[in-house]
């Protein structure tokens, strides 16, 4: 009877070792081509991950990878945590990062309390793209990494940079010497007291918002674009909204999105205004969806999900999407370490895989055959003049999320079946080795 179990046990162990090499053998690729690849926006890309690894590593860097997805630049701060990057002038980079600081090398200000052993260099620095040499930067303290690193900066018109501040909760201007030329304050204009607060807020509690803890995380502030009208369009991620800002009168004059209310937004990032159709295409991170809206009727125009039923096969954080001027949509990935070209209807055209770095994406800019794209380009169509996506659905969310988070540590092909196999393998195992002993103690 024992030898019988001894051999039902091997069996299945190793049933499960070659079920696991069928897996491997048989993976799709991370980035699978499903669509014409010769409708593919045409150019390099500019891409920055915050992170390789692990969140709280610190070994984010940019780079542009041209059309067949080899890197023809790149730049890596030291012990940095890198998020925004942007072509500026005659073709230098500006970078956004948290640069993380020994506590003996940081201002007395910013020693102790919170983090005892480091604080946070925040630098917007640009770069000159042919020597990575610093042409310009502007730096500021603050006490520690997490939810206090800035997320992003652009270069205006006038040759100033706009930068968001979510350690401080603020947006400020400087100009070419450093001097603060404008700040805005989300503690002065959105917290309890203000006409956002009583008509958007008012009814929940402090703690809804993250003001407990030691990162007092309770805006969030991660994105900042200038409108053809002068305001800025900020994305405040904590409330699950969007605000335009009038930088002559500070006053919050829209508000896109409800606080709460996560049918429309929940926790965005790098939202993508389209001047010409007023409507914005949202990086609706923890929804894990690109949605597209009607500014002015907040009805949803375009969607996409991901490429297909498989649960691999999901968004999971995505954290930029960007229209294209063919109607292509560039979506950073994050928590599937990619970037995706997908055309109107969903169908992948292009791909960039660091699932074998682990690579947290942040941002994702299209540069165009001769780099002549902005940061986030014009004159692109709107979502409801297009056919819109295939995604059908068919796997539970939550098993996408799970398989996410397993990426981090085992290859991204084992998924929720690998860790099934694995699981029967180890318990197959752990039953021979009980065997074993029993057969080696009793006979």
């Amino acid at each position: 009877m024992r030898r019988r179990r001894v051999l039902v046990l091997l069996s299945i162990f190793l049933l499960c070792a070659a079920a696991l090499g069928a897996l491997a053998v048989t993976a799709d690729d991370p980035v699978e081509i499903d669509g014409d690849e010769s409708e593919r926006y045409p150019g390099d890309t500019l891409i920055t991950v915050q992170s390789y690894g692990w969140f709280g590593n610190h070994n984010g860097d940019a780079f542009i990878v041209g059309e067949s997805g080899e890197r023809v630049w790149e730049y890596q701060p030291d012990d940095a945590t890198v998020f925004d990057a942007e072509i500026v002038g005659d073709g230098n980079v500006m970078v956004s990062y948290g640069q993380r600081i020994p506590a003996a090398d940081c201002p007395e200000a910013f020693r102790g309390g919170v983090a005892d052993d480091h604080c946070i260099r925040n630098v917007v620095e640009e770069v000159d793209r042919e020597t990575n040499e610093r042409v310009w930067a502007y730096t500021w303290y603050d006490h520690f990494m997490s939810y206090h690193e800035v997320h992003d900066a652009d270069r205006l018109d006038n040759g100033e940079t706009v930068i968001i501040d979510m350690g401080k909760h603020r947006t400020f201007i400087v100009d070419e010497s450093g001097e603060v030329t404008w700040e805005w304050s989300a503690t002065e204009h959105l917290d309890e007291g203000t006409e956002f607060w009583a008509s958007h807020v008012e009814g929940t509690s402090r703690e809804d918002h993250h003001y407990t803890g030691g990162s007092q995380d309770w805006t969030h502030m991660n994105d900042v674009d200038r409108l053809d009208n002068g305001n800025f369009l900020m994305s405040i991620r904590n409330f699950d909204v969007l605000i335009e800002v009038d930088p002559e009168t500070d006053d919050t004059v829209r508000v896109i999105g409800e606080p709460g209310n996560h049918s429309i937004m929940h926790e965005q990032h790098d939202p993508n205004y389209l001047e010409a159709h007023d409507h914005v295409i949202v990086s609706d991170s923890e929804n894990n969806r690109i949605v597209e809206y009607d500014v002015d009727t907040m009805e949803e125009v375009w969607r996409y999900e991901g490429t297909g039923p498989g649960s691999q096969e999901r968004l999971q954080w995505p954290r930029d999407a960007d229209r294209l001027p063919n109607g292509n949509t560039l979506i950073a990935d994050s928590r599937r370490f990619r970037v995706i070209e997908v055309n109107e209807t969903g169908s992948v055209v292009w791909g960039h895989d660091l699932g074998d770095e682990r690579g947290i994406i942040y941002d994702v800019d299209p540069l165009g055959p001769n780099r002549e794209l902005s940061e986030e380009p014009e004159a692109v169509p709107a979502g409801d003049e297009l056919d819109g996506t295939n995604y059908s659905g068919g796997v539970s969310e939550r098993a996408a999320f799970a398989e996410s988070w397993l990426g981090f540590v085992l290859p991204q092909w084992v998924g929720l079946p690998g860790v099934a196999v694995i699981a029967a393998m180890v318990a197959s195992l752990l039953g021979l080795v009980w065997e074993g002993i029993w057969l080696y103690r009793n006979e």
